[in-house]
């Protein structure tokens, strides 16, 4: 993890963010789509709002009223692990 600023699917690998952070960033997000600034990690933050929104696919997703709760699930997930994290 050379990266100043690494995905945190990058960090996932490293085992420095668990299943457990990652589905507590998608459920904080679910419960509030403005969320800024998430710890992800022990020394990084997420910009949970920017994260889904600067996916195209994930931010149709959440904004279709037709969409699952699990595809909902899965497209924050997805853009959350794409996402890039920011040290704090």
């Amino acid at each position: 993890m050379a990266d100043a600023n690494p995905t945190v699917g990058e960090l996932f690998k490293a085992k420095a963010v668990t299943d457990e952070q990652v589905n507590a960033a998608v459920d904080a997000y679910l419960a509030r789509p403005e969320t800024d600034a998430h710890p992800i990690a022990d020394g990084y933050l997420l910009d949970l709002g920017a994260a889904v929104a600067g996916h195209g696919w994930a931010s149709q997703v959440v904004a279709n009223p037709e969409s699952s709760p699990g595809l909902k699930r899965g497209a924050v997930r997805t853009a959350i692990l794409l996402a890039r994290a920011q040290r704090d």
